[in-house]
């Protein structure tokens, strides 16, 4: 998938800064070819829970962010990241005190 595609599927403008940023998000994700082939499909699954895949503004990382609303719906939410994490072999790290995570990469 090219990266304008990547960002057009996550909901981005196509603009060269987001091109810039998305490119240094792929070079920063290990394995970004492993991950890649799982990304969008997470992203909207999540979409349906209120919660999204998109780049991070404070590291060159894609984040999960886990935006559902009541604690059983962001208890599900962050056990289909973890399912998906496990499944495909995905490194995340969870932020601190918040339920967001980065894409690390591929294990």
């Amino acid at each position: 998938m090219t990266n304008d595609a990547i960002l057009k599927q996550l909901g981005y403008t196509v603009t060269e800064s987001a091109m810039a940023q998305v490119e240094k998000v792929i070079k920063n994700t290990n394995n970004f070819d492993q991950v890649e082939k799982h990304l969008i499909s997470l992203h909207h699954q999540l979409q349906a829970h209120l919660s999204y895949v998109a780049l991070s503004s404070n590291k060159d990382y894609f984040k999960i962010k886990n935006e559902a609303k009541g604690t059983a719906m962001i208890s599900e939410v962050n056990e289909i990241i973890a399912r998906w994490s496990d499944k495909y072999k995905i490194g995340i790290e969870k932020v601190d005190g918040r339920d967001t995570y980065y894409i690390i990469g591929y294990k």
